[in-house]
């Protein structure tokens, strides 16, 4: 299942416009952020266009959560932050996913609560090539 409006089912401009995918996990797939304010920064979105975690069995639900797991392993490998937020949203969106924020101490919002998109870091093609084959190295 599919929606149209997603970036997370259509790719494209519209997956262009705030991430880069990185690969395919077991039952979902593995997006860099493209604000990189929290180096290493990703999304890990769910394969089909489902809303809420209890659209999907449990089964999936555990998948999903490994899925979540092996990514936050390969950025606390490939950045080494020293805590690792994990963010649930999707008022308007609606497609099931986890933002994965690394932090860092002394830096960026170390003790507070993250900003979406505080649209203050972007990277060159090549930084986020870089980027992502460090976190692929680690998965």
């Amino acid at each position: 299942m599919k929606d149209t409006n997603s970036g997370y089912c259509m790719h494209g401009e519209l997956l262009d416009a705030f991430g880069i995918f990185i690969c395919d996990l077991s039952v979902s797939q593995l997006i860099l952020f493209k604000e990189q304010s929290h180096p290493g920064r990703c999304i890990v979105a769910y394969k089909d266009h489902v809303s809420e975690i209890v659209n999907i069995s449990d089964e999936e639900r555990n998948a999903f959560f490994a899925d979540v797991n092996r990514a936050a392993k390969a950025i606390h490998a490939a950045f080494q932050p020293v805590k690792v937020n994990y963010g649930a949203y999707g008022d308007t969106g609606c497609h099931l996913h986890f933002h994965l924020v690394p932090k860092y101490r002394d830096e960026f919002e170390w003790g507070g609560v993250f900003a979406m998109n505080p649209n203050r870091t972007y990277l060159t093609d090549v930084q986020y090539a870089e980027m992502i084959e460090k976190i692929k190295a680690h998965l």
